[in-house]
């Protein structure tokens, strides 16, 4: 590899103006060409918009690979330009195990029939995070990412080359400023005068055509934001659409779930603890099933509200529909099962699940 000296001399030479008036302002000592005050305010404006899209940029990330270590993996692999092995998320694993487990215990049991209908929400529930994760991380990631590593770079490059502009032209101003008050004193200083002079005017026209050039890098900010207002809009509609989604399989699956006969109905602990009488009293108990909701009348005392967690589609014409929020009176009946209750709203009665239900006081 060549070596020129010249130039090596003439670099180093450069540097040590630079560093020679870079001291010199932070000291005082010499004088500074200030930026206008449009110029500055759009310096403040593009560096806020980095900082606070790189930390946009890295919560979002945590938020869509909360794991640390799978975050490091795909960070190397897209540095080595190589695609990522797809690997089952948290949400597939679980229901593959919960299947597995139905095969193992016998699907024909209510436990087994149970964890397969779960296992098959859990699988579909993974595949929608994927999807959701697959399509937030090239509506929004990707433009952010680009904005850092392309654009911001290109405004940090060129803010530095008008930063020594700068400093070169001051220093020029300096030299000038130097050599006419030699001149005042000796007349063989007229030709340093000229070369001042001639050094200063190629000195601005530099700084002005880089000004301009970080200018327009500056002033397209502007079209940033807009882009990532686009992304940000299209970032909300896929969690929308995500935790949507996830709501009707859940949803689904509560309603597959309420349709399974009561795994419970034949612990003869149960309906002492909730009716306290033997469930062969016939005047102390009422059976579920043959249980007529219009005859039910709520008893004089033990009445309560309760506040409705979600919405619930009644089964049959013995239960009541509820709308999540809203507040109804609920009672219980000797014999009833403890995960039911009656629910009055109105003229309108019928069983309630309590776990649909928060009990006030």
């Amino acid at each position: 590899m060549d070596f020129n000296v010249k130039k090596f001399a003439s670099d180093a030479g450069i540097f040590f103006t630079r560093a020679i008036q870079f001291t010199g302002e932070k000291f005082g000592q010499v004088e500074k060409t200030e930026l206008d005050a449009h110029f500055e305010n759009l310096l403040s404006r593009a560096d806020s918009t980095k900082n606070w899209t790189e930390k946009i940029f890295r919560q979002t990330e945590v938020l869509l690979q909360p794991n640390p270590s799978s975050r490091i993996e795909e960070f190397l692999y897209e540095k080595l330009d190589r695609t990522v092995p797809s690997r089952p998320n948290n949400e597939e694993l679980l229901g593959h195990y919960m299947q597995d487990a139905a095969k193992d215990f016998g699907p024909g049991t209510p436990y087994g029939s149970t964890l397969i209908k779960v296992g098959d929400c859990e699988r579909r529930l993974g595949s929608v995070q994927r999807e959701f994760l697959q399509t937030s991380a090239i509506s929004f990631l990707t433009p952010l990412r680009n904005f850092l590593e392309g654009d911001w770079r290109t405004i940090s490059k060129e803010r530095r080359l008008l930063e020594n502009r700068r400093l070169d032209l001051d220093s020029c101003k300096a030299r000038l400023k130097k050599a006419k008050l030699a001149e005042s004193k000796a007349a063989l200083w007229s030709e340093e005068v000229d070369k001042a002079e001639h050094e200063l005017r190629v000195a601005q026209t530099e700084f002005d055509r880089q000004a301009e050039v970080t200018r327009l890098l500056l002033e397209g900010i502007s079209s940033t934001h807009v882009n990532h207002l686009r992304c940000l809009h299209e970032f909300v509609e896929a969690q929308t659409a995500y935790y949507k989604q996830c709501h009707l399989h859940m949803q689904d699956l509560q309603k597959e779930l309420d349709r399974f006969p009561n795994a419970f109905a034949g612990n003869p602990g149960h309906s002492m603890a909730s009716g306290g009488s033997s469930p062969m009293d016939p005047a102390s108990a009422v059976e579920t099933d043959t249980l007529k909701i219009e005859e039910v009348q709520a008893p004089a005392t033990g009445t309560r509200k309760a506040k409705v967690l979600y919405d619930y589609d009644a089964a049959d014409t013995s239960e009541l529909s509820l709308l999540a929020d809203e507040l109804i009176t609920v009672y219980t009946v000797p014999g009833m099962d403890s995960d039911w209750l009656v629910g009055e709203r109105g003229n309108q009665k019928g069983k309630v699940p309590v776990t649909y239900l928060e009990l006030l006081s």
